[in-house]
């Protein structure tokens, strides 16, 4: 089969296309043709070692802040069709249509994401940069709607930005600050937030050419990053303080979402698109009573409600452009440094002979 491997820490060079043998399913496995596979940052920073940390004896890591055994296959948002089982796995699995829920580990219920033996589709495992994975035959669930595409936009982003919604508490009517409102993460957690939980949202985004999608996705509110005066626009169509922030820009704007939050403000954050080390003024958090919550993934029981959600029409994924796969470095160049809105996805070639 066609699939693109990294094979070291490094830029584009490192993501090759190579001849691969379909994998076998194991025990309690499956094999699943890749019908859409969606990028996410983990994909590039996989593949940068921007995991790592300075004070380490390499500043190059993979997702669990560890090395990769190289050659790997990214891509933890995967959409396809099961077509084989391995021992232990029922029959009745076979055609089914399904997204793959992204990490494997041996937490109980509800505290699967907080394992310390967590393990990731695409890091640890080889993900969806090919056209076929296997995976956990439990851990494939139903895709939400009958386009594989869009489906495939939900697993990884709208995990992260369902937990982000839950692990902040966000109640009816909560003034909530989005930040990186435009991206995977933020288009879907600015529709969980207003459309499920009925809070009022204000998006964080690059110009005002994008109100409209904004506010279709239920924000009631737009300001612009690029705004001179950017805390003051939070604050002029907030009415006031905000009561959360949800990021995943990191340091750019992180003094500026701290000085937004109101007394008791929760400011809960997945990731660091703009930078991962920033200053704080400690005087700040304690002050003001803020509570600052850390979130990776989510669990198996939100994954659902998650997927319940789309199917229902609630939650709509937005796909920004698609590829097919044999231009994965064109997609991950694009992913990188494009100001899109929404996911971008990987087609496998459905042409290429299978070995």
């Amino acid at each position: 089969m066609q699939a693109f491997q990294v094979t070291g820490f490094g830029g584009l060079e490192k993501l090759q296309a190579n001849e691969v043998l379909v994998p076998e399913p194991g025990q309690d496995e499956v094999l699943v043709k890749i019908h859409a596979t969606a990028l996410n940052n983990s994909d590039i920073w996989m593949r940068e070692g921007g995991y790592g940390t300075d004070t380490s004896a390499s500043a190059s890591a993979g997702w669990r802040r560890e090395g990769i055994d190289f050659p790997r296959i990214p891509g933890s948002d995967v959409a396809g069709e099961v077509v084989k089982t391995g021992n232990g796995v029922s029959t009745d699995d076979l055609n089914k249509k399904v997204v793959l829920f992204p990490f494997q580990s041996s937490g109980e219920k509800g505290y699967e994401h907080m394992s310390n033996d967590i393990t990731y589709i695409g890091s640890e495992f080889d993900g969806g940069y090919a056209q076929y994975v296997v995976w956990k035959a439990d851990l494939c669930f139903e895709r939400p709607l009958s386009n594989y595409v869009k489906s495939a936009a939900v697993p990884v982003s709208g995990l992260t930005a369902w937990h982000m919604v839950k692990r902040a508490h966000i109640q009816k009517d909560d003034k909530v600050l989005i930040n990186g409102a435009t991206g995977g993460v933020g288009s879907l957690a600015t529709q969980i937030a207003s459309k499920v939980f009925g809070s009022e949202v204000i998006a964080v985004v690059r110009d005002d050419s994008m109100k409209d999608k904004m506010l279709d996705l239920g924000a009631t509110n737009i300001v612009t990053y690029t705004s001179d005066s950017l805390l003051e626009d939070i604050y002029q169509v907030a009415g006031g303080h905000v009561d959360v922030v949800i990021d995943v820009v990191g340091d750019a704007l992180f003094s500026t979402s701290l000085a937004a939050l109101g007394v008791g403000g929760r400011f809960v954050t997945s990731g660091a698109s703009s930078g991962a080390v920033s200053e704080v003024d400690f005087r700040t958090i304690y002050l003001k009573h803020l509570n600052i919550y850390g979130s990776t993934f989510g669990t198996k029981e939100e994954f659902a409600d998650l997927l319940k959600a789309v199917s229902n029409g609630n939650i709509k994924p937005l796909i920004d452009k698609e590829f097919p796969l044999s231009q994965a470095k064109e997609a991950q160049e694009y992913f990188k440094k494009s100001k899109r809105l929404g996911k971008v996805v990987l087609l496998p070639n459905e042409n290429h002979n299978k070995r």
